[in-house]
């Protein structure tokens, strides 16, 4: 069986140095915001472009963080509505409830599977305060033309890059502005991945960062003292540790994925398959880390049984949309056609960077004789 994804394989490269840092952190003694997670926070921080990095408890916490720390900041209150991709995973739409905002939805483009900037501008009301925007399966959203209505209706831009690790946007990462702030998860899973939970905020606004330092920490700059109603959302020493060790390969990894994708997408030929729309800009400059591989088929279940007799695991991201979840009872009743048609078709493939050249072409092979 060609697993979804195999975390051990990943990560076996890396266990001697996992060991050595499992050795340094036990032999430092410093166990909460040590050395290894200043490290990281400077390293990422740097191999993102901003001007600071501010370690969380995991990815969500990041996104929660952002809001509440420009609610202290004063540039948004409890109430405020948040515009958020209808198509995303639930953690988006739960971290803006979480903050006390509101979240209003809109479609994506079927093409892309983002958010659709053309049907942005119809959804701002005298409420709307902010835009989350969502880099689904790891390609980016169309930013740019975000970011023109951002400035043009004086909106805050929150990115959620939690699949989206080293994606590139016009030769810059994927934080543009000091108006942007973006927010990663390290889950196990995630292109760059820790062997637990963890997370990050980006931004190149001091006060932001200042604020979510303090938040992420009790709401303590100093021991004992409180300025905020904070939580405890820090990333954990020994995380940091071991995503210092795996930073530096991120791009090379993220390179293998692209010539699977490559791969995928020249060589998958059957016209029950619709294949992802990418946009390649040269080799170290797409806007896509290929965090998942993405196809939609009209008969998902039966493809993905007939993968299954065959040998190949795929996963469904993700089988129900959010405004259809018990969760968020009080929007069952809403209708987002392309969001709904996107999650009753897709399937994700294997794709990651031990996934072999003959496993790529085994994979091919049975679909298109699907």
């Amino acid at each position: 069986m060609i697993p979804f994804l195999d975390l051990k394989k990943i990560n076996e490269p890396y266990e001697t140095a996992f060991q050595e840092k499992l050795k340094s952190v036990l032999a430092n003694g410093w166990y909460v915001l040590g050395n290894e997670v200043k490290e990281f926070e400077t390293s990422f921080a740097n191999y993102c472009g901003t001007e600071y990095c501010i370690g969380t408890g995991n990815g969500f916490d990041a996104l929660v963080l952002i809001f509440k720390g420009y609610i202290q900041l004063g540039k948004l209150q409890k109430g405020d509505e948040v515009i958020v991709p209808a198509n995303t995973y639930i953690a988006s739409i739960l971290a803006i409830l979480q903050a006390d905002l509101i979240p209003v939805l809109v479609e994506p483009k079927l093409e892309t599977y983002n958010i659709n900037p053309d049907l942005i501008s119809q959804k701002i009301t005298l409420k709307t305060k902010a835009i989350l925007a969502v880099h689904l399966y790891g390609q980016l959203a169309e930013m740019d033309a975000i970011h023109e209505i951002t400035v043009a209706n004086d909106l805050l831009v929150i990115e959620d890059a939690a699949q989206a690790h080293g994606a590139i946007r016009n030769q810059e990462s994927v934080i543009k502005n000091q108006k942007s702030s973006v927010a990663y998860s390290f889950y196990p899973g995630k292109n760059l991945g820790a062997l637990g939970d963890g997370g990050a905020v980006t931004t190149n606004d001091a006060e932001l960062a200042k604020v979510i330092q303090s938040l992420r920490n009790y709401g303590s700059e100093t021991k004992y003292y409180n300025d905020y109603i904070g939580v405890n959302s820090r990333l954990d020493e020994l995380q940091a540790a071991f995503l210092n060790v795996k930073l530096p390969n991120l791009d090379i990894e993220n390179e293998l994925r692209r010539t699977i994708a490559k791969r995928y997408l020249s060589e998958i030929k059957n016209d029950k398959i619709i294949l992802p729309t990418v946009s390649f800009r040269g080799t170290k400059q797409s806007n896509h880390v290929f965090h998942l591989f993405v196809i939609r088929t009209q008969n998902r279940i039966d493809l993905q049984d007939y993968l299954h007799q065959n040998g190949i695991q795929t996963v469904i991201h993700y089988p129900v949309p959010p405004h259809k979840q018990k969760a968020l009872s009080l929007w069952n009743h809403l209708s987002f056609p392309i969001t709904e048609k996107i999650h009753n078709e897709v399937l994700s493939l294997p794709i990651s960077p031990v996934l072999t050249m003959d496993e790529v072409s085994f994979i091919v092979t049975v679909l298109n004789k699907y």
